[in-house]
């Protein structure tokens, strides 16, 4: 069984660290080939992704979101072989604060459905933002 929904103590232990600054999220996404909808709607995990971006996204940029960063998976270089993500991102949120209230948006809420219904697997890895360094171990101060 994938990972889809964080449980109730880490999204407690997410919103009790609110410290000043953004966030930056990692997004690592594996699709469902079909949705699995509650009420036995068809449509492509793709499909569904999709229609969460389409009405998530007003409450997302609303709250400040945005797209720092997207790839496109290619190779799992270290790591297991068979672990491959559809969609791959960091999303820049302006504090944790802001992406609590996206959570509790009731558009949003409603949207987060289609996520559910297409989401397979997903890692959604919570970082503080540094600056960048100039090399491998480098960490900035």
């Amino acid at each position: 069984m994938g990972h889809i929904d964080p449980t109730k103590e880490i999204f407690a232990q997410f919103r009790d660290n609110d410290r000043p600054g953004p966030i930056h999220m990692l997004n690592l996404v594996r699709l469902r080939k079909e949705a699995a909808y509650p009420d036995g709607r068809k449509a492509s995990g793709a499909e569904a992704y999709a229609a969460y971006g389409r009405e998530s996204g007003p409450v997302f940029e609303r709250l400040g979101g945005r797209i720092v960063w997207q790839g496109k998976f290619e190779l799992m270089l270290i790591g297991p072989e068979t672990e491959r993500w559809d969609h791959c991102f960091i999303a820049e949120y302006p504090s944790v604060a802001a992406f609590v209230e996206m959570i509790r948006d009731p558009v949003y809420r409603e949207a987060v459905k289609h996520r559910q219904a297409a989401v397979e697997d997903s890692r959604l890895i919570r970082h503080a933002v540094l600056p960048v360094g100039k090399n491998f171990g480098e960490v900035p101060a």
